[in-house]
Order: C-alpha cells, then structure tokens, then sequence
C-alpha cells in the first residue's frame, strides 16, 4: 500500500515501549483492597517514621494538596527535599518530571504519566527533579504527599523553588491525541 505524500510525511509509529527512567524516581504499585461496600488502600506502613516501600525515605510531614479541573501546578523543585506523591485511583493527574541536576546520568530526562486513573501507587520524587501536575479530570483532583523535610515559607529557610510552567515547552502539558 502506497500513502499520499502529505500521509507519508506525517506518518509516525506510535511508542508503547517504557517512557525514559530518571535516576532516583521510584514508582510503588500498591494494593487497594474491595468489597461491596468501598475499597481502601494502604498508602505506607511505617517503622519508626520509615516506609517499608521506600528504603532511606523518612516521613517528617504529610500534605493534601487540591489542584482545580485544568489547572497546571509547576513546576517545583527542591534542593533537599524528597517528595512521595500519591493520588487516589478515582482522580485523573497528569505528572512530568524533568531531571534538572547538573551531572547526573540522567540530566535532561523527563517523564510523563498519569497519576490515580484507577491505579494506587505512589512516586517518589528525588530532590533536583523538577516536578509539575496537571488535573486531567472535570472535578478537583487530590494529591497525599510525603515529605522527609518540614515545610518553611520563610525565606530563609524555605526548600521549595519555581520554574515556569512552561520551562520544557508548552506542548508537553497537552493530551496526546491519535
């Protein structure tokens, strides 16, 4: 079969191989337990502050965070800190994570993929690794996150930076179509 030359020229075989790992980036499936009356699922269980799921990470504060129908949360990014993030199976998040650590393997990476979508798992977010969401979902979507630093919003002392939302292109926020 011959495509007209417009066809050949647009054509492109659709990836469904992994998307690219970033060094550091821990993905958790967890188990969510149904009957007929709901469902519940263990997020972590701890010993002495530390998750089981997560080796080295130690919980020192725990945030819920709302993000409205199409709003774009980003980017993010710690000096310190490690982020676990965990959105419910009934919310729909678009996550991107982009390596911005200067000399590490794997310096320039991004991921991309949604969070809750009916799958229970959690992310872990290394600090140098910038991150964003964006609420794919028509109602407010929620995010539990860990931490192992305590929140400050002094200056001072405050872990948390900005890049702008748009810093790995626009195009990288928008829904795959095809």
């Amino acid at each position: 079969m011959d495509f007209s030359p417009a066809a050949k020229r647009a054509f492109q075989i659709q990836s469904y191989g992994p998307s690219p790992r970033i060094d550091g980036v821990e993905i958790v499936e967890l188990k969510r337990f149904a009957d007929d009356g709901g469902s519940m699922t263990e997020l972590a269980r701890l010993t002495e502050g530390h998750p089981e799921a997560l080796a080295g990470f130690t919980v020192r504060q725990i945030n819920y965070s709302e993000v409205e129908p199409g709003a774009i949360k980003a980017y993010h990014l710690h000096q310190r800190q490690t982020d676990v993030w965990y959105v419910p199976p009934s919310d729909r998040m678009l996550l991107v994570l982009l390596d911005v650590r200067q000399g590490a393997k794997t310096e320039g990476a991004r991921m991309r993929f949604t969070l809750g979508a009916g799958a229970s798992r959690l992310v872990r977010i290394p600090p140098g690794v910038a991150h964003g969401v964006r609420n794919l979902a028509a109602a407010p979507g929620r995010i539990i996150y860990f931490t192992d630093v305590h929140f400050s919003p002094e200056p001072a002392t405050c872990d948390e930076g900005r890049l702008p939302w748009d810093y790995a292109g626009a195009e990288i926020w928008e829904v795959i179509r095809g």
